[in-house]
């Protein structure tokens, strides 16, 4: 039987069942996330057919996106809410997903070598032990065939302090000890009843994602930024609201996206890598 990564912590089990998580990535900071999430993953994408797992892939928003690219997809999440929030996706879509499955990023169900792509894209958040992360990271490297590609997603170190600057969230004396040890450990914690204090979790320095990946055995392509530091605009909805407009703010991103110096004022990072 499979243990779920949130089974050890009622907090998050608690956290994901407001349901924020459905609608996040439809708007504002959350709507460039899927955009460049979107982007990043078409192109390094074997031909359509190819079969994704998609690991801690919540309500499903990669997961029905890229069955109607044509993937055959699988969707793992240990969250309830999200298995029957993707199960609806997927029965509203042309193209529905090839299963939907509770499991555990550490522990999968599916043969050696199965699979020619693997996203992670949220498990290593609240992974905070680092060997429980690695073990995660080989469980994606044995699923995935020689040559297939895992796109793997963290929460850079830095993101509660400028989201702090920038939602003028300092003032709190909280949230200000929130970001004192996220920058100290990159051990998120909350203990506010606040939601958008988030949950249990895990920063990443860029290069600390970097060696993760690569102890775990795959070949680095890139870490990139995600969002860049565009994330902290003040009217970014009306930018991405308008085609034009869009399509500049995600021309400038690609420039800066794997500049060293400006990686880590992203909110997400994207690690893109091989198993050899």
């Amino acid at each position: 039987m499979m243990t779920s990564m949130i089974d050890d912590n009622g907090e998050l089990r608690q956290h994901y069942a407001l349901g924020l998580e459905k609608d996040r990535l439809a708007a504002g900071a959350g709507l460039l996330e899927r955009l460049r999430t979107e982007e990043i993953i078409r192109r390094h994408l074997p031909r359509p057919g190819a079969m994704v797992l998609d690991v801690g892939g919540g309500p499903g928003v990669y997961a029905t996106w890229l069955a109607r690219e044509g993937y055959t997809v699988h969707l793992v999440d240990p969250v309830p809410l999200h298995l029957e929030q993707a199960e609806e996706s997927s029965r509203q879509s042309r193209t529905p997903l090839a299963g939907v499955h509770l499991g555990d990023a550490r522990q999968l169900a599916w043969l050696d070598g199965s699979a020619e792509v693997v996203l992670l894209l949220g498990p290593l958040y609240h992974l905070t032990a680092r060997q429980d992360r690695l073990r995660a990271l080989r469980e994606a490297a044995r699923v995935l065939a020689p040559g297939g590609v895992i796109f793997v997603a963290a929460i850079c170190r830095f993101a509660s302090l400028l989201d702090g600057l920038a939602r003028q969230l300092l003032d709190d004396p909280t949230f200000a000890a929130i970001v004192e040890r996220d920058l100290a450990e990159g051990q998120h914690r909350n203990p506010s009843d606040r939601a958008d204090y988030f949950t249990t979790a895990y920063f990443h320095l860029p290069d600390e994602l970097r060696a993760e990946v690569v102890e775990a055995g795959f070949a680095p392509l890139q870490v990139l930024a995600v969002e860049g530091p565009l994330w902290l605009m003040s009217n970014l909805e009306q930018h991405l609201s308008d085609v034009k407009r869009r399509e500049r703010l995600l021309a400038a991103l690609r420039r800066i996206e794997a500049e060293p110096t400006l990686v880590g004022a992203s909110a997400h990072l994207l690690a893109v890598a091989r198993r050899p």
